[in-house]
């Protein structure tokens, strides 16, 4: 007798697209019911679509739960106008935690908002008109784009183009509008509600979600082959000719899961740019097409060209576009990282970066970068740009406003040389506790004490003023990229991380585990014969990452996961 295995059935949240394709869920009833503090189990998928993410105090869990929202900003190419800044500015103040969470993806997080104030939130941000929408969720996320005006136009025509793919994959439900833009409800029984099928997406989405990002060699800046979806610019005499297409890249990771890994992205092809629109939905349907739905950690594009390999994910898109994509041309990259202090931009004005510790915009005793920005704002207009290591950068400042600038950030404490330490200036965190309900670890709340303590060491072992790229993550979801950086802390169990390294400086190469379990008390005496190492067998001006991989990873076994 010959048997068969049932399919797979499809995970919990394909059924709950599949029953309410409009994302809308009871969201609006629950908005206006003023007796309960939390959405539905249900509605907490769905406003995630919104740009939403319900979550709990953890540091009051021994108490009670207490329920709280972190709102995300769709921002593409982390390019933020002077007036929505100082909209998001006093939202953050009125409705949320008085501070704004630069991401790794160029956008702003508001944490802290209650449910009382959830509404007015939202109903500001769009007021503004800015958005929410898409900011997360089974769908395309926010584009990522080089920030930073330096020496020609070449970054304004792909800050563009990242605004146009942004536009062109975002999900076309009327939901969004009109739950917290018009204050309605939609009748989740209407025929038309019901059979709505998004054009690009489908009824049930993606699979998982999806990220794109925009590249122009050498600078690495946005870790494009972290992304399902990438672009890199290709220039010639300083013009922009087109683009190499990336896909299949992807951090996230479960521990103990040997089905999820972190991927680094396949170089597929050339496009020219009359085709980039339709190459990105081409890439998007694939996912869609053929992600897995039966399992969310397995659900990401990465794993479709793990699996099916590169020559098959080629021939796929070359028949849904209909042509060949060219092949790809020669780049490369050298390094990432942002520039800080005042700087000429290619147009003749300037522009100010700014190092903004684990990317929190705040205001303490002697340190007011919150006040100091909306200042500015207001008196110069000046246009803001997130970067991708959630730093700022202030652009397009007239000569004359130089020194003005430079006087209302010294008035706050806000220094604009010497800023921060090397090593600092080139870390990353995640939120982690006490907000993010996946993690297992602290990271921003910890990494200032552990980078000083890393400071200490490299001084001790006459590494003083090296610059290592080091970032924390409080899971292993890899929202802070740990898993491409020389040293990378990924959150293991509270108060102990997986020790990984081996980066390499121009962001185009995984790290690898070194320790499976390491306390914070001990992450020196980790270190420490590793760095004494470094400091005596290093090649010339040889970077961390490179030494570990030449030398520490080949003799040291990789650790078995737990």
């Amino acid at each position: 007798m010959i048997t068969t295995a049932a399919p797979a059935k499809p995970s919990r949240n394909e059924g709950l697209k599949d029953n309410c394709p409009t994302l809308a869920g009871t969201i609006g009833t629950t908005l206006a019911n003023t007796a309960v503090d939390r959405f539905s189990d249900d509605d907490y998928e769905f406003l995630k679509f919104h740009g939403i993410y319900q979550q709990d105090d953890r540091d009051q869990r021994k108490i009670a739960k207490h329920y709280m929202f972190m709102v995300r900003g769709r921002l593409p190419g982390g390019l933020v106008k002077p007036e929505h800044y100082l909209v998001f500015d006093q939202l953050s103040t009125q409705y949320a935690n008085n501070t704004l969470r630069i991401t790794s993806r160029q956008g702003f997080q508001f944490h802290g908002v209650v449910k009382t104030g959830l509404g007015p939130f939202m109903k500001g941000i769009n007021d503004a008109l800015a958005t929410t929408l898409a900011a997360c969720g089974d769908v395309n996320r926010n584009v990522m784009a080089p920030p930073t005006p330096a020496t020609s136009a070449l970054v304004e025509q792909v800050q563009a183009d990242s605004r146009q793919i942004s536009d062109a994959l975002l999900p076309q439900t009327s939901a969004y509008h009109q739950i917290w833009v018009e204050g309605q409800e939609l009748n989740l029984q209407d025929e038309a509600a019901k059979n709505f099928v998004d054009p690009l997406y489908g009824k049930t989405y993606l699979p998982r979600k999806f990220k794109t990002a925009f590249a122009i060699p050498p600078l690495n800046d946005v870790d494009v082959f972290t992304n399902c979806l990438g672009f890199v610019a290709i220039a010639e005499q300083g013009k922009l000719v087109g683009y190499n297409l990336l896909a299949g890249g992807g951090l996230g990771m479960s521990h103990g899961n040997v089905q999820t890994y972190p991927r680094v992205a396949d170089v597929i092809g050339f496009l020219t740019p009359e085709h980039l629109v339709t190459v990105a939905k081409a890439v998007l349907t694939v996912h869609r097409d053929f992600g897995d739905r039966t399992n969310r950690k397995h659900a990401r594009l990465k794993y479709i060209l793990g699996e099916k390999g590169v020559e098959w994910f080629r021939n796929e898109l070359n028949e849904r576009l209909g042509f060949k994509l060219a092949p790809a041309r020669p780049f490369e990259f050298t390094k990432q990282g942002d520039l800080f202090g005042w700087h000429q931009q290619f147009d003749g004005n300037h522009f100010l970066g700014l190092y903004v510790e684990t990317g929190r915009i705040k205001d303490t005793d002697k340190y007011q970068l919150k006040t100091a920005l909306r200042k500015i704002v207001e008196q110069f207009h000046t246009e803001i740009r997130l970067t991708p290591s959630q730093n700022l950068i202030l652009t397009s400042v007239k000569a004359s406003d130089r020194e003005p600038i430079t006087k209302i950030l010294a008035e706050h404490g806000v220094p604009v040389e010497n800023q921060a330490t090397v090593i600092r200036r080139a870390s990353m965190a995640c939120p982690a506790l006490p907000t993010c309900g996946l993690a297992l670890a602290e990271s921003e709340r910890v990494l200032p004490d552990i980078l000083g303590r890393i400071e200490q060491l490299l001084a001790e072992v006459g590494l003083k003023d090296e610059e290592i790229i080091i970032r924390s993550t409080g899971c292993p979801n890899g929202c802070a990229r740990s898993f491409m950086s020389e040293i990378g802390f990924v959150g293991k169990a509270p108060g102990k991380y997986q020790l990984y390294l081996g980066g390499n400086q121009a962001s185009t190469r995984l790290n690898r585990l070194f320790k499976e379990s390491v306390k914070n008390e001990d992450i020196i005496t980790e270190l420490r014969p590793v760095f004494t190492r470094f400091a005596k067998e290093r090649i010339g001006a040889e970077r961390f990452g490179d030494f570990c991989v030449r030398v520490i990873l080949q003799e040291t076994p990789a650790p078995a996961t737990t």
